[in-house]
């Protein structure tokens, strides 16, 4: 089973979200960003590197929040979100095509990645 780190970012009520690019994984699917723990990597170490990579912000990791098991056709995954807060604030994507703010109860609205959908569910049930 993978393990990924998934980050949990709230700002002013509104939880960030991105859309996988077109030729990624998952393409056109919503998610919270993040990606595969390294061997050595701790969920938090893995979610500050994958936010550098992917977002080119930076970021503080805070407590695991939520977990979610999923078995996608390539094999399982066990998504870990990570309460994050970012410490930059502008985003230059690169694997994804569009980010959002959003409000916890509109998680659900969104065309999210299967194995993101129980972690919307909790953060919709907390926040909302």
């Amino acid at each position: 089973m993978k393990l990924v780190a998934a980050a949990i970012a709230v700002r002013d009520g509104r939880v960030l979200v991105t859309r996988r690019g077109p030729g990624e994984n998952l393409a056109g699917l919503w998610e919270f960003p993040g990606g595969k723990l390294e061997p050595t990597e701790t969920p938090q170490s893995c979610i500050v590197r994958e936010l550098r990579e992917e977002l080119h912000v930076e970021a503080e990791a805070g407590e695991v929040v939520a977990e979610s098991i999923y078995e996608y056709p390539g094999g399982a995954i066990k998504l870990i979100g990570v309460a994050v807060s970012l410490t930059t604030a502008e985003m230059r994507l690169t694997v994804h095509d569009a980010f959002d703010w959003i409000l916890p109860s509109e998680l659900l609205s969104f065309d999210l990645a299967p194995a993101d959908i129980p972690i919307a569910e909790k953060l919709a049930r907390i926040y909302g």
